[in-house]
């Protein structure tokens, strides 16, 4: 049976002016995951990447390791949310960036609550799609994965994304609730693996979440 593995891109730079950039530890655990891949012998038949830096960043630490990479496939349906949007859609108010634990705590509590916001429709984060439209565009592409390669015996798919596409895509492959899918999107670490199995007419939850390429080194395990 196929396999569609979805990974979560390395750590990216939380508290910066730009979050959108690896930060030197993310560019180990990227060329860490590319070793993993490697020492396993994957052979990759396609890969899907959305189109923000570190989702590229992520995918050129993994091709140090594993060299023989399909031409990667751009898909804008993979990008993350924006947090910072959704926060201000329920907290119009700046925000510190001071990295303090209270300050991260604060920021994650009211991302939660943006979430459920958009999610049930009460709130329209300002310069993102609904949250219908952000679910399809991850299921369209797990829908192409599946009308490519459903009929493969044994294809392997990568897939690199974040948080919030890869825990929809759980939370629609499981049927979960919008708070579940929020809880599962949160726990979410850098370079995680989720697998699913599938067939022509679904995909099917393998693993979730896992970090076997970390498993010696946990001063590297991040979630943001």
């Amino acid at each position: 049976m196929p396999t569609l593995t979805l990974v979560r891109h390395a750590q990216a730079s939380f508290g910066a002016a730009d979050y959108d950039n690896l930060s030197p530890l993310g560019y180990q655990q990227s060329q860490q995951l590319g070793d993993y891949f490697r020492r396993k012998s994957k052979k990759l038949d396609a890969v899907y990447v959305g189109t923000l830096r570190r989702h590229a960043q992520t995918l050129a630490g993994i091709a140090q390791g594993l060299t023989d990479l399909p031409q990667p496939q751009l898909r804008p349906g993979l990008n993350e949310y924006d947090s910072d949007a959704v926060v201000a859609a329920i907290h119009p108010e700046p925000l510190s960036r001071e990295r303090t634990p209270e300050n991260y705590r604060h920021h994650f509590r009211l991302l939660r609550q943006g979430l459920a916001a958009w999610m049930n429709g009460t709130a329209q984060p300002q310069g993102m799609p609904t949250y219908p439209d952000f679910v399809k565009g991850i299921t369209d592409v797990l829908d192409e994965v599946r009308a490519q390669f459903g009929q493969s015996d044994a294809a392997n798919i990568l897939l690199v994304s974040s948080g919030g596409p890869i825990s929809t895509a759980v939370g629609q492959v499981l049927g979960t609730s919008a708070e579940t899918t929020i809880e599962l999107n949160l726990r979410i670490r850098n370079t995680s693996l989720t697998e699913f199995a599938f067939t022509p007419k679904r995909h099917m939850l393998v693993t979730y979440n896992t970090l076997p390429h970390l498993e010696d080194k946990p001063d590297w395990v991040t979630y943001a």
